[in-house]
């Protein structure tokens, strides 16, 4: 075969988290990070894998249909095991993949910044091994392997698609949304990583109670406010207060890491910032109606660790060419 390179962008999501869990729908946008990943001939009986600045081990395995039996690097290649068997059988001769996520590390500390470097990765290996970028299903599968069945898809859905997105988990389905018109926005890095599997771990233990219910109906309500840069603005405090009781309720610690501060100065200033994803760290967006206004805000914060990502929205979703 003539070699393979795909890649996937990743990903913020601006409201709905959690809530997608239940039904309700997320509003998320691609980030211009991306993930890439480049599967050539190998020589040899082997399958070779390698991701340099991650892991130093080279993974080597064989593989029977959908069943992959690891020479080394079972542990540190997971997400090849678990996109081959979600995708197999790969009717290739021994094949050398190189999976690349440096694009998702912070570039002053080395620290994982998480706007979703697994569920890109995930989507740029399922289409390079399928040439396809019809990927969808196959990468859900296979990130929900990943995950040991946690999480809603909607980070994958969007490195599939591209743009922002409303994603609901019934039916896997992906509502594509334009940027409303004079909505400035700044992406924000805590300089604080995140697990969001371990959020997840402590939601499933807590039960459901009556702040859950009332994030579901936030985030309806949310979601349709995407259609305008006002109604962002003006429905945004009210979800960010519902987001508040359940991340209390639940001890989820959402607003962690400096959050909280930047949710209270932004709102004084007349802006809107909040936490993306499972907070406790990572990243947060900041709204306001010029890019003056963002900037003169941020003037000064950075050197409290906070400080603004290089990230823009990206409308591309998965691309694919042969090299």
């Amino acid at each position: 075969m003539s070699g393979m390179l795909a890649s996937a962008p990743g990903k913020l999501v601006l409201c709905g988290e959690y809530a997608v869990l239940d039904g309700a729908p997320a509003v998320c946008m691609a980030v211009d990070r991306r993930a890439t990943v480049r599967v050539t001939d190998a020589d040899g009986r082997w399958h070779r894998v390698s991701a340099p600045g991650y892991a130093s081990t080279e993974g080597r395995f064989r593989a029977d249909g959908k069943c992959i039996d690891w020479l080394q690097g079972k542990d540190h290649y997971r997400v090849v095991d678990a996109v081959w068997r979600s995708i197999g059988p790969v009717d290739e001769g021994p094949l050398s993949i190189a999976l690349d996520t440096t694009a998702f590390l912070d570039g002053a500390s080395g620290k994982k910044i998480g706007i979703g470097s697994s569920a890109a990765l995930t989507v740029a290996l399922a289409a390079a091994l399928t040439h396809s970028g019809d990927v969808l299903e196959s990468a859900l599968y296979a990130h929900r392997l990943l995950q040991r069945g946690a999480g809603s898809g909607v980070d994958v859905a969007c490195s599939v698609s591209g743009g922002l997105v409303e994603y609901r988990m019934q039916g896997a389905a992906v509502l594509s949304l334009g940027w409303p018109a004079g909505l400035a926005y700044r992406v924000i890095w805590t300089g604080v990583p995140a697990s969001t599997r371990m959020k997840l771990d402590k939601l499933e233990k807590s039960g459901r109670r009556t702040s859950r219910c009332a994030l579901f109906d936030a985030a309806e309500d949310m979601a349709n406010a995407w259609r305008s840069a006002a109604t962002v603005m003006g429905q945004f405090p009210a979800y960010i207060e519902v987001l508040r009781n359940f991340s209390v309720d639940h001890d989820l610690g959402i607003f962690d890491a400096g959050h909280d501060r930047l949710v209270t100065e932004a709102a004084a200033a007349g802006l809107v910032y909040k936490p993306c994803g499972a907070g406790g760290g990572d990243v947060g967006i900041l709204l306001g109606d010029s890019d003056e206004q963002l900037d003169d805000f941020m003037t000064g914060r950075q050197a409290s660790g906070r400080r603004v990502l290089g990230c823009e929205l990206e409308p591309d979703g998965v691309l694919l060419e042969r090299c």
